[in-house]
């Protein structure tokens, strides 16, 4: 009696597997088209900014001066600015050491012009723009590519999707079968092979630091940080007993695409002056201007470099602020801010790392981890990653040239399988990839819609997309 030989469990086993092998890689050379130019960006402009940050300094903190005697009071060193760049000061920043120059950023009838100041003679060294220089040009092109909100989404939705990058080119490095060694490259191969070889060992070994990286920058972005992450997570201002709180935000103390206060802050509204509440601040019988602020900020244990923002408008605060993050020192478990009474000079609020939630401590660690700030250890470990992450987006671009056949007027992707397989396991996790980053999720219908409206129904595009 014939009958037919059913596969073996070994062998359905295989197919399974090679059939989600080409699904999985048919998604990773997708999100690649789309994330490989944004990566490249990212890292080109991260580089040069640590780069300006290492060599030049953000807001000046790197003009050298000679010690000569005692220096000039803070209050002498801001007219001294003013003097040179007519208008108000809003922010005094420290400089790091008795050799280093103090900076004051003043708000002119138009732009906010930063002023370094000799602490020892009172002379001008230099006065810039702050939003005019090359740090300020790749911060923006790496926050929104010059282009608002519109860029910030765009960023978005390729870091959701680096993600899935990641987690799709881990399933197609591991080793299987008789594969030797996935840990090294392989040298001994040639051609594509040694790309591919190249490509997925590189691509594993900085895939930890590339989730920190994503997941860090996200937190910046407008919806899955402003609007879900951020805004759960900030510091709850209601553990001010009691004090008076003012219509404005932390945010409201940054300039344009800086980011000036802490990232557990910015939402947090921030407190009032002009009450009688508050905790012994300024010395007693002290005036209450930038001398005594910054005495404050001395005895609070704060050395080296620190910034106070002066009080905006009749109800405005001195603010006390050092942070890992804007460059003020290397260690952010030591970041602190301090809200000052304009008035009484008593300490209306003081927030220090132990403060914040568990996501604040994550991103008060990662941001500053993120920008290269926390010694030379991590400037060069992220100048590495940068350059590992721009040579595993151009070696793919290799392997798909390499494979793309010649003169052929399509994308050449890997194979979709006839049958999905474990497509019920594929869409629950896109379901939670979608409820956990919603702009992935809008990328992920709009690429279904278009591939069951428009591909499936067009001939010539279905063979230009396939």
């Amino acid at each position: 009696m014939a009958h037919t030989s059913q596969p073996s469990g070994d062998a359905a086993s295989s197919k399974l597997s090679q059939k989600l092998y080409f699904a999985v890689w048919r998604w990773h050379f997708y999100a690649g088209l789309y994330v490989i130019p944004f990566l490249i960006m990212l890292s080109v402009t991260g580089l040069l900014m640590m780069a300006l940050t290492q060599f030049d300094g953000r807001d000046g903190e790197k003009i050298a001066v000679t010690p000569t005697g005692t220096a000039l009071s803070i209050s002498d060193q801001a007219a001294a600015a003013t003097s040179a760049v007519p208008g108000e000061v809003v922010e005094y920043i420290g400089p790091k050491t008795d050799a280093l120059a103090a900076v004051f950023r003043v708000q002119t009838d138009t732009d906010q012009m930063m002023v370094a100041v000799d602490p020892y003679g009172g002379n001008v060294l230099e006065s810039w723009n702050r939003r005019a220089g090359l740090y300020d040009l790749a911060d923006n092109i790496h926050g929104s590519l010059l282009l608002g909100d519109t860029g910030d989404r765009l960023i978005e939705i390729a870091a959701g999707l680096g993600l899935v990058l990641v987690l799709t080119g881990l399933y197609l490095w591991w080793p299987r079968g008789n594969a030797t060694s996935v840990l090294i490259p392989n040298l001994a191969a040639r051609g594509r092979a040694l790309w591919k070889s190249l490509h997925a060992v590189v691509g594993f070994w900085i895939s930890l630091l590339m989730v920190i990286f994503l997941i860090s920058g996200l937190a910046w972005t407008g919806i899955w940080g402003g609007k879900f992450v951020q805004a759960w997570s900030t510091f709850p201002a209601e553990k001010w007993n009691n004090v008076p709180l003012s219509d404005e935000t932390h945010a409201s103390m940054g300039h344009g695409n800086q980011n000036d206060v802490p990232w557990a802050l910015e939402q947090t509204p921030m407190p009032a002056s002009g009450s009688d509440v508050g905790v012994t601040g300024t010395a007693a019988g002290a005036a209450v201007d930038i001398n005594s602020i910054t005495a404050l900020g001395r005895s609070l244990g704060l050395e080296g470099r620190f910034r106070v923002a002066y009080p905006r408008g009749d109800t405005g605060v001195w603010t006390i602020n050092r942070d890992s993050m804007s460059s003020d020192s290397t260690d952010p478990m030591g970041d602190v801010t301090v809200h000052v009474d304009q008035y009484s000079g008593k300490i209306l609020a003081q927030v220090r790392f132990a403060d914040y939630s568990l996501a604040g401590k994550s991103m008060a660690v990662s941001i500053p981890f993120h920008m290269g700030l926390m010694g030379l250890w991590n400037l060069l470990l992220n100048v590495v990653f940068c350059l590992a992450v721009i040579f595993v987006c151009v070696s793919g671009v290799v392997m798909w040239v390499k494979r793309r056949p010649q003169n052929a007027l399509r994308l050449a992707a890997p194979p979709a399988p006839a049958e999905m397989p474990l497509w019920k396991g594929a869409l629950l996790i896109a379901a939670l990839v979608s409820v956990a980053f919603p702009l992935v999720g809008v990328t992920f219908l709009a690429v279904l819609a278009f591939d069951v409206l428009i591909l499936s129904n067009i001939p010539a595009l279905k063979r230009a997309f396939s």
